[in-house]
């Protein structure tokens, strides 16, 4: 086995891995506690948040082995991260917090988004300008 898929097969892992436990902690929080994290005492939101984390390092594990950038694979990781740790804010309203900081995390998303879109636009669009120039006859 090469180094390289030594190291994708890690990766792999490790993204199956948080998406799995990720997902889980925020979608079945209390599910999540009595199975694995089981130090009390129970805290749906921390849960939720420990969850949305793991879901960006997930993002960032699979936006490298698809070959993105360093900047991309930040900004998968950021973008997805951010934008599920501001869904847990808002679901877990009724537990305190404030609303200024559920708005100020969603903001933070969706700047991090817009910077994720313009790096993937500007990736599709240097491929498909190679692309072409490979189809052109010399």
């Amino acid at each position: 086995m090469t180094a390289r898929r030594v190291v994708l097969t890690c990766a792999w892992i490790g993204a199956l891995f948080f998406l799995v436990t990720g997902a889980w902690s925020l979608v079945a929080p209390h599910s999540f506690f009595d199975v694995v994290a089981v130090i009390p005492p129970y805290n749906r939101h921390m849960l939720h948040d420990e969850g949305a984390f793991k879901l960006g390092i997930a993002a960032g594990l699979l936006a490298a082995v698809f070959g993105r950038s360093g900047l991309a694979v930040g900004l998968w990781a950021g973008a997805v991260g951010a934008s599920a740790h501001a869904l847990s804010h808002w679901i877990d309203a009724d537990l305190g917090g404030s609303m200024s900081a559920s708005a100020f995390l969603t903001v933070l998303a969706a700047v991090l988004v817009a910077g994720l879109v313009l790096s993937e636009t500007r990736r599709m669009q240097t491929s498909h300008k190679q692309a072409v120039r490979r189809r052109r006859p010399a």
